[in-house]
Parts: structure tokens; C-alpha cells; sequence
């Protein structure tokens, strides 16, 4: 009884360790063309991944590979399991969303009124709007909606410079 215990468990343990993504003829044509021309690294990188699982690379191998988590490499074999070629791609929205946004039109107008000084539009929208954010944070708000500062006014991108 003993011994077809220990086998049942040394079984359950490789199958739950050894994981493979078996893939068609197809599957694997597309992965390798993915791998040699995406310009997308993380497409590339998740590719190999799974180029490498169907030549039988067990995942302790291929968080080595790659650098990873055990479970990052399972997550990139459930999305393949689920999307196919389209979990291979970033999703987007990721990253943290900026606190200003919805507030366009009144830092623009704050930092016409205070110029290049942002500490002032910085303590206005922590009185105002109880908004706390660092200055690096605002120059790079201002930076992606098309503002910048120069010679003590706000400028949008498409308008030509004062002369």
C-alpha cells in the first residue's frame, strides 16, 4: 500500500512540474516566424517561450531562459491556451494612470497663471482638488498631453513660439 502511495505521488508531482505546450504544425510556423521578425520583444521573448515547451523544456528551464517566475511562465502558457497568437501581445492600459487625468483644461490654465512655477499649480491642486503629486509627475503630464514650458508661459506643440 505504501509503495502505490508514494508512486501515485511521484506521479501527481511530475505532471503538476512538467508542463508542455504542445502545438500544430501551423502553431509553430507562425511562433517561429513571430520569434525571427516581431519587433516586439515581448513577443519574441514569449514566443521562444513556447517554441521551447514544445521541444519539451520543462518550466524550471525556461524561468532560467527568461528570467521569470514560474507562475509568469504559466500565465504566458494559460494565455496560449486561451488567445492563441493574441496573448502574445502587452495588453494595453497597463501602468500606472496619471491623477490629472479629466484636469486638461485647468492645469493648463494654472500654469498660464503661475508660469514656470509649478509648485505653485502643484499646491493649488493639493487645496483644491486634494491632489498630491511630485513636480517630475506634472512635467511629464504636461509633457504627454502637448504642453511644455518656456520663457515663463505654457505653449501647446502645434503652436509656433512667440517671437
Amino acid at each position: 500500500m505504501s509503495y502505490y502511495l508514494v508512486y501515485v505521488i511521484v506521479i501527481l508531482y511530475i505532471c503538476l512540474t512538467m508542463r508542455y505546450i504542445t502545438l500544430k504544425t501551423e502553431e509553430l510556423e507562425a511562433l517561429e516566424l513571430l520569434y525571427k521578425n516581431s519587433t516586439d520583444n515581448m513577443v519574441r521573448k514569449r514566443s521562444q517561450c513556447l517554441i521551447l515547451s514544445h521541444q519539451k523544456q520543462t518550466i524550471t528551464d525556461l524561468t532560467k531562459i527568461f528570467g521569470t517566475s514560474r507562475r509568469t511562465i504559466e500565465r504566458w502558457f494559460d494565455g496560449w491556451v486561451q488567445s492563441g497568437v493574441d496573448s502574445l501581445q502587452m495588453v494595453p492600459g497597463r501602468g500606472v494612470k496619471t491623477r490629472l487625468k479629466g484636469y486638461e483644461d485647468e492645469v493648463t490654465e494654472q500654469v498660464e497663471i503661475h508660469g514656470r512655477n509649478l509648485k505653485n499649480v502643484l499646491n493649488y491642486f493639493k487645496e483644491k482638488h486634494n491632489i498630491t503629486i511630485c513636480k517630475k509627475t506634472l512635467q511629464n503630464f504636461l509633457k504627454g498631453t502637448g504642453l511644455y514650458l518656456e520663457a515663463n508661459q505654457a505653449i501647446a506643440k502645434d503652436q509656433t513660439k512667440p517671437g
